[in-house]
């Protein structure tokens, strides 16, 4: 079976007190997770080290950043290396949050560059993709996607390729309130694995973890993980509540 992850984004929320509880809370509940189950918490920067105190021997529980740089080093005040992320036993990274590309223009050949710096330093990349609201109203986000997976990612091999994550977000549902039906999201996982397929082949693309990201709650993520093509989710709001998110890790298959 693909990897099947509950990813958690904390986006830029909890005080260091705050996040210490949150994490208290979820890792004392008994939650078993299997070989091909991960729980990964994108923690803000100043937390990445206590993060990595309280789930240091919880198997198959991973701290991820919520970015980095596209440089190995230099003046580049106030950004975040692959390297330093290393040194604190970081491995996980999310790439290309549409909240990234919105505020901060990170365009997806910047995002190649990131994903090339990341794989060739081990790191394991969940890599953002999505369409905007007016691309779903015309009934284009097969293609808007698409062509986001191929600047950004069809110039890596094969074996890279499967190092990625990918999380489909779409944009519409990312704190609204709103949700893509279960069959909307199975439809586009299965799109974007058919692109995959279409690239690097079937065998490939069956074994790259495709997550859901919009509004997934305790409520819905058993339906929306049940989906073949859906292998988890990357949440955003539920995931700062320690009864949703322990649901959803519960969720997964």
């Amino acid at each position: 079976m693909r990897a099947q992850i509950a990813a958690a984004n904390w986006k830029m929320n909890l005080t260091l007190k705050q996040g210490e509880e949150l994490l208290d809370a979820i890792i004392s509940q008994p939650t078993q997770l299997q070989s091909h189950q991960s729980a990964v918490f994108a923690i803000p920067f100043p937390y990445l080290t206590m993060a990595q105190q309280k789930l240091s021997g919880k198997y198959q529980y991973f701290v991820a950043a919520q970015n980095c740089h596209n440089k190995k080093s230099g003046a580049y005040t106030g950004e975040t290396s692959v390297e330093m992320l290393q040194s604190l036993g970081v491995n996980y990274v999310v790439l290309g949050h549409s909240e990234r590309r919105e505020y901060f223009l990170e365009s997806n050949q910047f995002l190649a560059e990131k994903l090339d710096i990341c794989l060739a330093n081990g790191m394991h990349p969940i890599f953002c993709c999505g369409e905007p609201l007016q691309i779903r109203e015309a009934n284009t986000q097969n293609e808007f996607v698409a062509k986001q997976l191929e600047e950004s990612l069809y110039h890596l091999s094969a074996d890279e390729v499967q190092k990625v994550v990918i999380a489909y977000e779409p944009i519409w549902a990312i704190g609204t309130g709103k949700t893509a039906s279960s069959a909307q999201a199975q439809e586009m996982h299965a799109s974007i694995r058919s692109s995959l397929a279409g690239k690097y082949g079937d065998e490939v693309a069956a074994k790259i973890s495709i997550l859901y990201g919009g509004s997934v709650k305790a409520a819905n993520a058993v339906e929306l993980f049940a989906q073949p093509d859906v292998d988890g989710g990357l949440v955003g709001g539920a995931s700062l509540l320690a009864d949703e998110f322990v649901a959803i890790i519960k969720a997964l298959k």
